[in-house]
Formats: structure tokens, sequence, C-alpha cells
């Protein structure tokens, strides 16, 4: 599903020159729930950037689904983006003068989905994490755990080959991270793809294989028994 062949980046820094990836070889097969650990500037947001296409490896191999990603300009590069990834971010990123359904239904739009279909389709995936009911709530009246709730429907409604969630917990109380780890745990049983940064060994051990990134290269990559959320919530 995902090869990362001999990954570089550096950022320009005034006249220096910083080299935050320093030759990342990994590849995720098709149903892997894979945890990326690392301290800040580990360079597992910089892999994450990478792999969702919000940003160009300087050297090496990306290649997705058997599409190799490079030298995508802006509007293919969103194209691709719709059709292979769904991400989830720490902050949520909802749209605040939208409600619940209108946030998951965005993507679909994208699409050129009619209407009717997004707005069914939207809800279909609002039952599925457990808020129907709360479809026409604004975010300023849901609780940190509705909200990434709620993103990780908007994630799920296009049918991405791989799910990216950046620090998905961060934000949330520990009851509430298990019950959202939960979530994902079922999400990987269907056999969805799903890539999770996070720097918080617990909800790593929720994965089924950890990668450990320090100072640009991965130090470890193993497979782990799996520690199922439903036993902490």
């Amino acid at each position: 599903m995902i090869e990362i062949k001999d990954l570089h980046k550096s950022y320009k820094m005034g006249s220096n020159s910083l080299h935050v990836l320093k030759g990342i070889n990994f590849s995720v097969e098709e149903g892997e729930l894979v945890a990326i650990m690392g301290s800040s500037g580990s360079g597992k947001s910089t892999l994450l950037n990478i792999l969702g296409m919000l940003d160009e490896a300087d050297e090496g191999e990306y290649v997705l689904d058997g599409i190799p990603i490079k030298n995508l300009n802006e509007t293919k590069a969103a194209n691709y983006r719709n059709k292979f990834l769904g991400f989830i971010f720490q902050s949520f990123n909802l749209i605040n003068y939208k409600t619940a359904l209108e946030n998951v239904a965005l993507p679909l739009y994208y699409q050129k989905l009619p209407r009717k279909q997004r707005q069914e389709k939207a809800l279909q995936y609002l039952e599925q994490v457990g808020l129907k009911e709360w479809s026409h709530h604004l975010p300023s009246e849901l609780s940190g755990g509705q909200k990434q709730r709620v993103a990780i429907a908007r994630a799920m409604v296009a049918e991405p080959k791989v799910l990216l969630a950046d620090e998905l917990t961060g934000a949330l109380d520990s009851t509430t991270s298990y019950e959202v780890m939960e979530l994902i745990q079922k999400i990987n049983d269907q056999g969805n793809t799903i890539l999770v940064v996070t720097h918080e060994p617990d909800i790593a051990q929720m994965c089924k294989r950890i990668v450990h990134l320090k100072d640009g290269v991965i130090v470890k990559d193993e497979k782990v028994k799996q520690v199922r959320a439903k036993a902490h919530v």
C-alpha cells in the first residue's frame, strides 16, 4: 500500500540547511495499523506531511497504492489526497459554522456527489461513530471526543485507501482517548489501513506495529501485541 525508499528532506534555515529526514525506508501493507513515534524534532510530522502529499521529499521514492507520488502540481496533489487519503488532526479542523453532518459531507462535495447522496452518506458515517443524533449540532455544541468522532467520520466518508492520524488523542483526556482508539481499532478491523503519529506509548501499544523515529532516521520498527482499547474504556 505504501512504499518509501531512501527518503530525504531538508529545510533552508537562513544560510543553513536542516536535514530532517535522513534516508527513511519503510513499507505499510494494506490493513495495517501502524504507530509512528518520536520526540519533537524526530521528523515524524515531516514524514506525515510527505505521506499526506502536503510536502514533497528532496530525494527518494514514495509509492502509494502502486502510484509514484512525485512532481505533483497542487491540483493533482489535491485530487490524489481526496481519492487516497483521509486526515484526522489533533485540533479536529472542523468548520465552526457548519453542522456535524455538513462537516462530514464536505469531502464528498469535492468528489462532486449530488447533495442528497452526500447527506445520506454523511449520516451513515455519523451513525458508525455513534453520533447520528448529533448530526445537526455545531462543533461548539460538541465535546472534544464528539468532535474527534466527527473528524473521523469526515476522514472515512470518501472511503480513502489510507487514514493518516496526527496526534489524534493529543487534545483529549485518557478516557476519551481510549474511546477514540476503540473506534480506530474497529475501523482497522474492517480492513482499513491506518497510520497514527503519536508521542503517547499507551496509544502506540493500541496499534499493531510501532515505528520509532529519532533524528530523522528509523531506529526501531517492531510488530507489537496489540492492546485493545475496549479493556480501558
